[in-house]
């Protein structure tokens, strides 16, 4: 489920500056280059999420929005990874990515030091490839 959230005119790179948690601030810093590297696009701010690409969404209920197809949130107390669960092989995935927490909309981590990097790419990978509609 994506959150309700809109696009705004901050600038990541100074978002990402001004995290003062040092494992926060250098885990944003490698999800900044991994997510650039596979999606070949530059990251917007939806909120306090840095993302990238976007997508529009609607629910049975009528709801419906623009999101970003992948991106990451840090916090004091983890790091949430959106748009890595959608597509059919994240499963899979995800069971071998190492220490996490899965919820509806994302994946916590708490360090990326925790997780491995390879498999996290792959699931980054194919969270963007991934038709969302």
């Amino acid at each position: 489920m994506a959150p309700s959230m809109q696009r705004t005119d901050e600038d990541p790179l100074a978002f990402i500056a001004s995290i003062e948690h040092p494992t926060r601030k250098a885990d944003a810093e490698t999800l900044l280059r991994l997510m650039n590297e596979v999606t070949g696009e530059a990251p917007a701010m939806w909120g306090k999420i840095v993302g990238w690409g976007s997508y529009h969404y609607r629910y049975a209920s009528g709801h419906e929005g623009d999101f970003c197809r992948v991106g990451f949130s840090p916090t004091k107390s983890r790091t949430s990874l959106y748009g890595l669960q959608d597509s059919p092989h994240a499963g899979t995935l995800l069971e071998t990515l190492g220490k996490h927490r899965a919820a509806v909309g994302c994946v916590y981590v708490n360090k990326l030091a925790d997780v491995d990097l390879g498999v996290l790419r792959e699931l980054i990978e194919v969270g963007w490839s991934h038709e969302r509609g």
